[in-house]
């Protein structure tokens, strides 16, 4: 006989396992119950295929090194030694730092003003905009960068035009002075429209009885705007920041395709994701570029948590 759970158990929802009370010869037995297993089984197995395991594996190659004598043999944390103190890493590091407070607040301060524009029931064609602004997060990453890439050529591209067509001498986009602002605005271009719809849909779910408040209140259109809008929408701020933060320190397909045609303006090392890239595939130094990933990743996933921790003490100071 099968008893049923008890009422404080059986409110709670099913993760995994459930057990179950069987009551066999008068002794009662535990049974565990994996019918969840069936549903969450398919996402673990995946994401241990494709996160966990790559990560043991990066882990596990970063504490051994290749020798021309002994071969392959373990060095403990010697190469996380070696990249505390290495130059290029912590420049490349520096360098998508900076990119980050610069480039991270004016694409989101873009992607704010348009979807409050958006938001507002003074624009009209809301649909028709909300495309547009959003269609070049549409296009692919690694096309988008050719595109721009041609266009700051001062030789071939649209540079290279206007400078024809108007007899000016306009600086290179693509030169050393100037690369990091050509690789924002790539950034900002391809990724306006994805934090837009995060905070347009953000703004979509704010009750309409605060706006008719305010209105009562005599409250004009900025001060909605900042006493009712973005406070409501401070959740998605927060995870437009971790995300955008994320992807500064990720930065890559930018600079390693616009390398090809600007191989003076950037190094190998211009970030510490093209660092590792050519550790590994251009130096075979692959246990010293999976020490370099480890170290990049534990800063990104630091730097994410503590933006995550201002944004929740902002809300509870609210």
């Amino acid at each position: 006989m099968i008893t049923d759970l008890p009422s404080s158990r059986a409110n709670k929802p099913v993760t995994g396992s459930t057990v179950a009370l069987v009551s066999v010869g008068g002794r009662t037995r535990r049974k565990l119950n994996w019918s969840g297993w069936w549903f969450v089984g398919p996402f673990m197995a995946v994401f241990t295929l494709v996160f966990v395991a790559p990560l043991i594996y990066a882990i596990y190659l970063s504490l051994f090194r290749e020798t021309l004598v002994g071969g392959n043999s373990f060095v403990g944390l010697a190469n996380y030694a070696t990249a505390m103190v290495d130059p290029k890493f912590w420049e490349a590091m520096l360098r998508v730092a900076t990119f980050l407070l610069v480039q991270v607040p004016i694409m989101l301060g873009l992607a704010m003003f348009a979807a409050l524009a958006l938001d507002s029931a003074r624009l009209r064609w809301v649909p028709f905009y909300r495309l547009s602004i959003f269609l070049p997060y549409a296009v692919p990453g690694v096309v988008a960068v050719m595109i721009w890439g041609y266009m700051y050529g001062s030789q071939f591209g649209l540079v290279a035009d206007i400078n024809r067509f108007f007899g000016l001498d306009l600086p290179s986009p693509l030169a050393e002075n100037l690369i990091m602002v050509s690789i924002g605005n790539i950034v900002t271009w391809e990724f306006v429209g994805y934090n837009m719809l995060i905070f347009f849909s953000a703004l979509k779910a704010v009750p309409m009885e605060l706006y008719e408040a305010a209105e009562i209140d005599g409250a004009g259109p900025f001060r909605t705007i900042f006493s009712i809008k973005l406070p409501s929408i401070r959740g998605a701020i927060v995870i437009a920041t971790i995300f955008s933060v994320i992807g500064s320190f990720q930065l890559f397909n930018e600079p390693s395709i616009l390398q090809t045609i600007a191989p003076n303006s950037i190094t190998t090392y211009f970030t510490p994701n093209l660092y590792a890239f050519n550790l590994s595939f251009a130096g075979s130094q692959f246990n010293y570029a999976a020490a370099i990933a480890i170290i990049s990743g534990v800063i990104t996933m630091v730097v994410a948590y503590l933006v995550q921790l201002g944004g929740e003490k902002k809300e509870d100071k609210a």
